[in-house]
């Protein structure tokens, strides 16, 4: 195992908000190398996810978002399991910048299990959690959502979303 300073452990800390431990834990393993070690949390993230998707999630919040001067608005109910969580910067960020993608790419469902049997084009354009995050497109918005279930420790969901534009 590498030796790794605090310095870096802080970095990295403050790149993904992983835990201290965590962080330490993927620099060891990956010899010191931060975008390995940052590859190896996000990795980690979605293994918790997996392990965190029965949970229940009462809890959580409402975001809304308005565009293009007032003529597209969307509101969208995420969920955790606590309020403590629900009412951290990270969990409102995620929140609104869903909201940001719904307002954006106009999906209809917010996941696969809601296509209809007799589905017709691709389902990336039609489903929230398999589109391209807006604000990096090398990860999905389901990549977004197992990432804050790593940093928050918690299940998150997307529950629903509603979407008006002017004139439709």
């Amino acid at each position: 195992m590498a030796d790794v300073s605090m310095e870096k452990i802080k970095e990295l800390r403050e790149r993904t908000s992983a835990g201290v431990m965590d962080c330490k834990r993927a620099l060891d393993q990956t010899g010191g190398d931060m975008e390995k070690a940052e590859k190896l949390l996000a990795e980690w993230g979605m293994a918790s996810a997996a392990k965190k998707a029965d949970r229940v999630t009462a809890q959580g919040l409402i975001d809304q978002y308005i565009h293009a001067g007032g003529r597209i608005g969307v509101i969208v109910e995420v969920n955790c399991e606590t309020d403590f969580v629900a009412r951290t910067e990270e969990f409102k960020n995620l929140a609104h910048n869903i909201a940001m993608q719904v307002a954006a790419q106009n999906p209809r469902f917010v996941s696969e299990d809601e296509l209809p049997e007799d589905f017709e084009g691709l389902p990336t354009d039609s489903v929230l959690l398999l589109q391209p995050y807006i604000k990096d497109p090398s990860k999905s918005i389901r990549d977004l959502v197992n990432e804050a279930i790593g940093k928050t420790g918690e299940n998150i969901q997307v529950k629903r979303f509603s979407r008006f534009e002017i004139g439709e």
